[in-house]
């Protein structure tokens, strides 16, 4: 069993990969250099989450 994404997590990850889904990929790294980019003022622990499940959803999105 893994942790629960919140709302705002869910959002701002999905916001971002409508928007910009060319500068996402499925390393972690490089999605959190590009969330501390496109996420202005952001908590290093909100940049984290959000980066880890955009990785996520890249990977199960290049799966498809």
């Amino acid at each position: 069993m893994g942790r629960i994404k919140t709302q705002l997590v869910k959002r701002l990850t999905e916001d971002l990969i409508k928007e910009h889904h060319n500068r996402l990929s499925t390393s972690f790294e490089d999605n959190k250099e590009a969330v501390a980019e496109l996420i202005e003022g952001a908590s290093k622990k909100i940049r984290n989450t959000v980066a880890g499940y955009a990785t996520r959803l890249m990977k199960t999105r290049e799966d498809l």
